[in-house]
């Protein structure tokens, strides 16, 4: 969202955290699913006309059903868009030897989601995966510089590059991992390259818009930003103003 709206700050926006029910990384595929599509008909109900899926796990899991099943009953002239095809189209960029890495949550690794698409894309890499089940809650928890944390990312990154030593890249595959950015890189060899997915789905997002005008013209532009949260707003507003990198003031949304 931050760097979204930093590519594209005249466009208003709409966030919605289900915090009530996150994280959603160890749940299974149908939950996910149900989740997910719950709170794309809200965001639809308020007039959004784009969404994306700002999670990889909701991204792997929920977001073809939602594309190929329900927008066309729903309404078929707004889009639903994710976070993992458009790091899987640049990595080409970053990597040099064709051997990446993917650290991520239990449900994006099992969903196999990234080897499918880069293999797609790049038949060519070599990609192996690690869950990493503790990193979220320790990031929601507060408790980044932990020994705990220390603990627990140094264990998944050296068991990541176990599996293949010539990895050179390893994309951080969920949305909160840039948050321990400092801690994967004490753990991590030099001239390994991490790749974060802000930048990336703000600059593909650009992208899309240019290419879409007939979507992008239905897209009001006043630069205001409005925050909601399934659970309690004040505790949502501490961690979000974080991520966000300003104060955020949300409001509570029954699902």
């Amino acid at each position: 969202m931050k760097e979204i709206v930093r590519t594209l700050p005249q466009y208003d926006y709409v966030y919605l955290g289900d915090n009530a029910r996150a994280p959603y990384g160890n749940r299974s595929f149908e939950t996910v699913y149900q989740y997910t599509l719950e709170c794309v008909k809200h965001l639809f109900a308020m007039n959004c006309e784009l969404i994306i899926l700002a999670c990889n796990t909701a991204s792997a899991k929920a977001l073809r059903n939602i594309q190929q099943i329900d927008l066309p009953k729903m309404t078929p002239g707004k889009r639903v868009l994710g976070v993992i095809r458009p790091t899987v189209e640049v990595i080409d960029r970053y990597t040099q030897t064709g051997h990446v890495g993917v650290l991520g949550t239990p449900g994006t690794v099992s969903s196999n989601t990234y080897p499918i698409e880069i293999e797609h894309l790049f038949p060519q890499f070599e990609v192996h995966q690690e869950a990493c089940p503790m990193w979220v809650p320790i990031i929601e928890n507060g408790e980044i510089e932990t020994p705990a944390a220390a603990y627990f990312v140094e264990m998944r990154i050296n068991n990541l590059l176990r599996q293949d030593d010539r990895i050179d890249t390893i994309i951080l595959g969920c949305t909160h991992y840039p948050l321990l950015r400092h801690k994967i890189e004490q753990f991590t060899p030099k001239g390994v390259n991490l790749i974060e997915q802000g930048q990336i789905v703000a600059q593909s997002l650009a992208d899309y818009l240019k290419r879409h005008p007939e979507l992008e013209q239905k897209c009001t532009k006043g630069g205001e930003t409005e925050f909601f949260t399934t659970d309690y707003p004040a505790n949502f507003d501490s961690a979000a103003s974080k991520f966000f990198g300003q104060e955020v003031k949300s409001k509570h949304l029954e699902l």
